[in-house]
């Protein structure tokens, strides 16, 4: 990792020099703007995609799992009915069955492609409760292991992913038709 050098720092008009390294994420500049959140609802458009390009990693008859495009963690799918809905009280009992099963069966399939030792699952529902996308539900699973926090999304508010999404796609949706 490279590290700003006062030069850079005056350059750049970042203003004080101080000793932090810096790892930029141009990308996410898009999430951070809410591109894409205006138009579309995302989780509407991904299941008209093929399932590469959508990084779709199974579909069922009332909802999908799909990869997050900006994981917590390597492996975070989120399981989405296809109808567009807000509330988990508006989901009709076939559709909470599968996104409920879905869950199950996610939680499998990353036992059996990583190893996750653990999980996180839950739904943010609404702008208030956190959701990024609340006009449409959907529920995260996110896989853990020991010691997969440590300093960097703490004190560098960057997460580090080992496999690009396209990989961990595949690996999973391989997965999914094993388990």
């Amino acid at each position: 990792m490279e590290r700003d050098t006062a030069d850079d720092v005056e350059q750049q008009g970042a203003g004080l020099q101080d000793s932090f390294a810096r790892l930029y994420t141009p990308h996410r500049m898009a999430y951070i703007r809410g591109e894409g959140k205006g138009g579309d609802c995302p989780f509407c458009v991904i299941p008209g995609l093929p399932d590469d390009e959508g990084l779709v990693v199974a579909r069922g008859e009332h909802a999908f799992a799909v990869l997050n495009l900006y994981p917590y963690n390597s492996g975070h799918l989120m399981l989405v009915p296809y109808r567009h809905v807000a509330g988990y009280e508006e989901l009709t009992t076939p559709e909470a069955g599968e996104v409920a099963a879905m869950t199950q069966h996610a939680l499998r399939a990353m036992r059996h492609a990583t190893g996750a030792q653990g999980f996180n699952v839950g739904m943010n529902l609404g702008v208030v409760g956190g959701a990024g996308i609340a006009a449409h539900l959907h529920q995260h699973v996110v896989p853990r292991w020991g010691g997969d926090t440590n300093f960097m999304p703490v004190v560098g508010h960057t997460r580090v992913l080992p496999q690009l999404l396209p990989e961990t796609r595949d690996l999973l949706a391989q997965a999914w038709s094993q388990v």
